[in-house]
């Protein structure tokens, strides 16, 4: 099914306004990032890492249309199916890396100091993993399907005549990779539930990370209109300087209210918004994912491209990603600012 210019004109504004909103998004997250200290927490640096990432996936939505108009052969055409290759790939990578900090945080008791050790390699390992295919890619010519970045009618990406490479390089690993970030939450949402069942705690009390040389804790910590209970007292709470070890003793709720015993520094989330946070990625970056996924399918299955309204949603979920993150970034750094301006106020 061929598309009239009316329909490519509307497939190509809807792409480049959604675009528009990623950039902005993505230099949203980098300014709060380097201007605020709020914005600091290993999930924020994830974010703000993936942010340059997602910014050259939308300079590719950006350019939209314009690609395919270029000619398959054009340096045009050319970059833009290198970077729609590289950079939504790398996107699910960095959910991924947000997905196990936060297991290894909930398992294995990993400190901030601990998990920013492992951002260099989260980089490296990324990078790498899209960079490589895409990068290939671009050097492969056959004397009967051309290159492998083609016109695919709303941009350049890999083409149909080089389908079985879009779903081996592409569609494969991105799912899979969707599949484990699924098990991972699941099995982090399971022990937060066991730990709320273990000292009886409700959604609203809060998970205190505390951290040492070379451990931390998962800890509750009562709000203060919470019921009276036992609860865990770490005698260390992460800081940007922490260099005390971690003991942990079960003690009796004291009888002041317990955030003013705590340090204002101490990073503290609620059970659910624990659970919530990096799920709500994992949201975005599964909506961004289905409509692609489904166009796929139908051209694998009809050997044709999609209809007007599902290649329409392509363009616009497609190139919403930067914005997304950046709207998700900002809503929850600003409620953990402002639940840390109220501890710090009432103490």
């Amino acid at each position: 099914m061929s598309l009239s210019r009316e329909e490519l004109k509307g497939i190509a504004i809807a792409g480049r306004v959604s675009s528009v909103f990623s950039i902005l998004g993505s230099f949203t997250i980098i300014g709060a990032f380097y201007f605020s200290q709020h914005f600091r927490s290993p999930i924020h640096r994830i974010i703000f890492f993936n942010a340059f990432y997602n910014l050259f996936d939308s300079v590719a939505t950006v350019i939209s249309t314009s690609g395919p108009t270029a000619g398959d052969t054009s340096s045009l055409c050319q970059f833009q199916g290198f970077a729609l290759q590289m950079f939504p790939v790398a996107d699910v990578f960095w959910t991924f890396a947000m997905a196990l900090d936060t297991y290894l945080v909930v398992f294995y008791h990993f400190d901030t100091q601990s998990l920013r050790r492992l951002e260099i390699k989260y980089i490296l390992i990324i990078t790498t993993l899209s960079f490589t295919p895409a990068f290939v890619f671009l050097f492969v010519h056959g004397h009967e399907k051309g290159p492998i970045y083609g016109d695919e009618a709303i941009w350049c990406s890999v083409s149909r005549k080089w389908m079985i490479l879009r779903i081996i390089f592409y569609y494969a690993p991105v799912w899979m990779v969707i599949f484990i970030v699924l098990i991972l939450y699941c099995l982090i949402g399971i022990e937060l539930s066991r730990i709320r069942d273990e000292f009886e705690l409700s959604d609203d009390d809060h998970i205190a990370l505390t951290s040492g040389n070379s451990a931390s804790s998962v800890t509750p910590a009562a709000e203060s209109n919470s019921k009276r209970k036992p609860s865990l007292n770490p005698e260390s709470t992460i800081t940007s300087d922490t260099t005390e070890q971690n003991t942990l003793s079960r003690l009796p709720a004291p009888r002041e209210d317990p955030t003013t015993r705590q340090n204002p520094n101490q990073r503290r989330v609620s059970l659910r918004k624990y659970v919530t946070m990096p799920s709500l990625f994992f949201l975005a970056m599964l909506a961004t994912w289905i409509a692609p996924t489904i166009n796929r399918i139908a051209e694998f299955m009809h050997h044709k491209h999609g209809k007007y309204s599902l290649l329409l949603s392509v363009s616009t979920l497609g190139s919403l990603r930067g914005f997304w993150n950046g709207v998700i970034f900002i809503t929850i750094g600003m409620k953990g600012w402002k639940r840390r301006f109220r501890e710090e106020d009432g103490s």
